[in-house]
This record gives C-alpha cells, sequence and structure tokens, in this order.
C-alpha cells in the first residue's frame, strides 16, 4: 500500500519524543515500512523516521509566537494552512490510503471520500474537533474509521463517532531492556512536565512512601516547574533532564517502581508500558485508562486520588514479581498492533 500519514504538528517525530502522540507515529511509520509499504509522513521538520519525509512545517516552528499586524496569533491558522497544504498533496499524489495521527479537524472535512484511519489519542475534548463533528450537517466519510488507543478511550469516543474500534497502543518491547540493578528504595516518574501529568502529587506519595525518586522529561509548563516542582528537588528528589532513549530504558530499569499520577482522564500512558517492559511495576492514579493498562499484573492502581492512596500504592507495587510484570506487558507489543492497523487499512481498502 502507499499510504500518507498525517502528524500531529507541534513537535518533530524524532527522539527524544515530546509525547506518546509522536512515538507512537514514529513506530507505526517505521513497522509499516519494515512491512513492505510505501510510507509518506506528513510532519514537522526535523522528524526522522524510515518512512519518506514531507515536511510541512518548518523545526524551528514553534506554538504561539508570530502575531499578525493586529496582534493576533496566526498559530492555528499557520497550522490549518500546513495541514491543507498536505491534504492537497495527498489528494494529488498516488496514495491508496490515509492514516490520521493528528489531533486537528481538517482530514475530518476534506478526506471524506478517501479511505482513512484515524488514531484517536486524546479524549472527546478536542475543541476545534468537536466543533466539526458536532454539526448537524456533517458525516463522516463511508470509508473512515477511528481507533481509540484504549478501551477506555474508545468508549468515550462513542458518544460522539460512529465506527470507533479499539486497539491498544503498543511498543517496541526489546528496547525497554536497560541495564543495571534494581535500586531498592528507587521510584521513578517519566512524562512531560504539566500540571495534569500530576508530577507534584508523585513527588508527595513518594515522600510518604519513604522513598527517593529520580524523574525525567520535557519541561513543557516552565511555570508549573518553577512554582511547584523545582522547590522540592534535593538528594532525595532528582530532575534528571529530558533523557535520550537508551538512557530512559536504563532509568526506568533501575527503579523498584514506576509512579503513573495522571490528573486527568489518561487515554492510554505508554510510559506505563515502558516501565513493565523494563519489569519495573507500575503504582498508578485511578484514572482514564491506568487501570485498564495496568491491569492485575501490572502493578497496583491506587483506591482514590489521594497522595495517600498513590503512597499505599507505591509500597504495594514495589514489591511485586518483576517477572510477572513484565510477561504483563506483553500484550502492548508494537507489532500487533500495527498489524492490527494494516488489516483495518485493507478492509477499507476492499470496502
Amino acid at each position: 500500500m502507499k499510504i500518507a500519514i498525517i502528524a500531529h504538528l507541534h513537535f518533530p517525530i524524532a527522539e527524544p519524543y515530546l509525547g506518546g502522540t509522536e512515538m507512537h507515529t514514529a513506530i507505526v511509520a517505521d513497522e509499516l515500512v519494515r512491512r513492505g509499504h510505501e510510507v509518506t509522513l506528513f510532519a514537522k521538520g526535523g522528524s526522522r523516521t524510515r518512512a519518506t519525509l514531507v515536511p510541512i512545517l518548518k523545526s524551528d516552528w514553534a506554538f504561539g509566537d508570530r502575531p499578525d499586524r493586529t496582534g493576533v496569533d496566526r498559530t492555528q491558522e499557520e497550522l490549518a494552512e500546513a495541514v491543507s497544504g498536505a491534504i492537497a498533496d495527498i489528494r494529488s499524489g498516488d496514495f491508496d490510503i490515509v492514516l490520521n495521527n493528528s489531533f486537528g479537524p481538517l482530514p475530518y472535512t476534506m478526506l471524506t471520500d478517501w479511505p482513512m484511519l484515524t488514531v484517536l489519542h486524546t479524549p472527546p475534548t478536542l475543541v476545534r474537533v468537536n466543533a466539526v463533528i458536532e454539526r448537524p450537517d456533517w458525516r463522516p466519510g463511508a470509508r473512515h474509521v477511528y481507533v481509540g488507543v484504549s478501551e477506555f478511550n474508545a468508549q468515550a469516543w462513542r458518544a460522539v463517532l460512529p465506527k470507533v474500534e479499539c486497539v491498544p497502543n503498543g511498543i517496541f518491547l526489546d528496547q525497554w531492556c536497560g541495564t543495571g540493578p534494581v535500586e531498592d528504595g528507587l521510584a521513578v516518574w517519566v512524562g512531560r512536565i504539566t500540571p495534569e501529568k500530576g508530577l507534584h502529587q508523585a513527588i508527595a506519595a513518594v515522600r510518604r512512601a519513604g522513598m527517593r525518586l529520580e524523574f525525567s522529561g520535557p519541561v513543557s509548563d516552565p511555570g508549573y516547574f518553577h512554582s511547584q516542582i523545582e522547590p522540592e528537588l534535593d538528594e532525595d528528589v532528582r530532575y534528571l533532564g529530558h533523557l535520550p532513549h537508551d538512557e530512559l530504558a536504563n532509568l526506568l530499569a533501575r527503579g523498584s517502581v514506576f509512579v503513573a499520577s495522571p490528573l486527568w482522564p489518561e487515554p492510554f500512558g505508554l510510559v506505563m508500558v515502558e516501565a513493565m517492559a523494563s519489569g519495573t511495576p507500575v503504582a498508578a492514579l485511578p484514572y482514564g485508562a491506568t487501570p485498564e493498562v495496568v491491569g492485575r499484573h501490572g502493578g497496583q492502581v491506587a483506591l482514590d486520588g489521594s497522595v495517600e492512596a498513590l503512597a499505599e500504592a507505591v509500597k504495594i507495587a514495589r514489591d511485586l514479581d518483576r517477572t510477572a510484570v513484565r510477561a504483563h506487558a506483553q500484550r502492548y507489543d508494537a507489532h500487533v498492533m500495527v498489524e492490527r492497523y494494516e488489516q483495518i487499512l485493507t478492509r477499507l481498502l476492499s470496502s
């Protein structure tokens, strides 16, 4: 198949990934190429995958820093221009099908006559997408299929979209076998450093459990970092920066427990699977898809969203059998995920 992938455009699809969507896009592009498909990735400049890259935004493009002459921010207009250009290239090119991995509304309106698989990475709270799909006159394309990255997320989208299937996210499991011994008393945390990811909650819970914390990730909200995280840094709470893949794998493998602290309806949580694939059990807040992903053997889900409950989950999870945790992670294999996508794409082309 000749497949066009439309990426989320806020960040390049390149390591170190700024989030799970960027990593997912790279995994899908690379695996589809490995399976013999001709894949073109429409993404931000600086993206690096095995697919052919069409850079539709410059690598130094940043969100929200280009006011026009009247002072109005042109960010959304520029994003729309980039996606519109990509769709024009797709329509005039020799593509068979589209895999939509973006967060914008235009593929829902400009590709209604094309076969298209849309992967839903967020809860159904995308304002611009919702404004389109909730219009009385909007109809999905006859050959459009939507996929939630967890059953929790798929169920939420079924309230507003038809034909929503569930294909759980996956990772290349063999890439998460870090070296070095497990450090007793060390908890680890990885993610974008923003309020909804709940790092402050994780720090408080780990302290209450009597453990140390090392954490990594991009500072996506500097105000939050400086006001709520930086004052907590000491010999027991260490920020390691935004680590590359190999160092991140070693961090996850060293931890005796991984703390997942989302304070929003987490659609999936790829880093939980990375931790479990490393053998590191997860202690998680009970929001969104975390109970579904952690399951009965991947860790311990807190009874509620309090610091006290998360601390108790940390104490329980750190003593779990790491072999069983690693076995639980095997259900989230990227090869299986992409095979499911491939089956849907083939089905769409034959419909």
